[in-house]
């Protein structure tokens, strides 16, 4: 894939247009991968469907193995301070009232 400069892909646009009907184009700002320009049809074959979540499950190599452990983190939740919106002085948040617990 070659990469181009935003710079240098703005001043030759025309000819990434006829590269990216072959292989995409790398587009970079900064030396940084910003974009990539494609042919429609890559485009249009990437983005297809490819089915339903339930589709997709039905064909896992998976379906139908017994032997899968599914664990559940056990630990208890931690306690949290809650501040808030108080009606008073116009909606600032407020800590709560302290109840001597």
């Amino acid at each position: 894939m070659k990469s181009w400069d935003m710079q240098e892909a703005m001043a030759h646009f025309s000819e990434l247009v006829k590269r990216a009907q072959t292989q995409p184009q790398d587009i970079t700002v900064h030396g940084k991968s910003v974009a990539v320009v494609m042919s429609r049809e890559t485009f249009d074959r990437l983005s297809q469907a490819q089915g339903s979540l339930v589709d997709f499950i039905r064909r896992s190599p998976l379906l139908g193995t017994d032997d899968i452990t599914l664990a559940r983190d056990q630990t208890l939740t931690r306690e949290a301070s809650l501040w808030f919106a108080g009606s008073s002085r116009r909606g600032r948040l407020q800590p709560p009232h302290d109840t001597g617990r």
